[in-house]
């Protein structure tokens, strides 16, 4: 995910519902919730923090998010998509694949640098959310794994028994790669998250160019 790069999210329900009209508060509400979590931790962040910090009233919140779980969690959606949309414009298709790889996560771990506060918040707390945290952070691992298979995979026809292989084996992928970061996270090395870049590409490279 990419805190710097946070933008509302207007459909973060796990079933994806129909999306509702867009409230306006939503998005000031999110960046709210990031800059409380940033300069306090997700825990000692209160509702009142949060309104706050978006110039917003208590019953605009509630309009909004039922629970500041579910307002920590959109903020997380929004800042997985923003990592994501980093990774897409980092990619160019005149390249090798290899080459789109590595300079796609180059800037992706740059992206997740850019707001160490942040980032630890949002990559250790999802996870004390319990099922509903487990369940969007596997959603958002699911569409950063679909990319990269599509990346890697482009041009490439494949059985279903394939497709479904490589679906398995990327989202492998994601989760050495998280692993990476949540490690560099815990020993305060967020700053260089750069290095990870090489160990990171070449593990794509090794898991996944069964086609190359």
């Amino acid at each position: 995910m990419c805190p710097d790069t946070v933008t509302a999210d207007t459909n973060t329900d796990i079933a994806s519902p129909p999306a509702a009209p867009a409230n306006p508060y939503r998005s000031r509400l999110i960046e709210g919730m990031a800059h409380s979590v940033a300069a306090k931790g997700y825990a000692d962040t209160t509702v009142a923090d949060i309104v706050r910090e978006a110039g917003v009233s208590k019953r605009s919140f509630y309009e909004c998010f039922a629970t500041k779980s579910d307002c920590l969690i959109a903020l997380y959606v929004a800042a997985s998509h923003g990592a994501l949309k980093v990774l897409k414009e980092s990619i160019d298709p005149r390249r090798d694949w290899k080459t789109q790889v590595e300079h796609a996560l180059g800037a992706y771990l740059a992206c997740l640098a850019s707001n160490p506060a942040l980032l630890r918040t949002l990559f250790i707390e999802i996870l004390g959310l319990g099922d509903q945290g487990l369940q969007v952070r596997r959603r958002m691992n699911q569409e950063l794994a679909d990319f990269v298979v599509q990346v890697v995979h482009a041009g490439h026809l494949h059985t279903p028994q394939e497709a479904a292989r490589n679906s398995t084996m990327a989202m492998a992928v994601v989760g050495g790669i998280n692993e990476l970061v949540l490690q560099a996270i815990e020993s305060g090395r967020t700053a260089d998250l750069a290095e990870l870049t090489q160990p990171c590409s070449a593990l794509v490279r090794a898991v996944l160019a069964t086609n190359d």
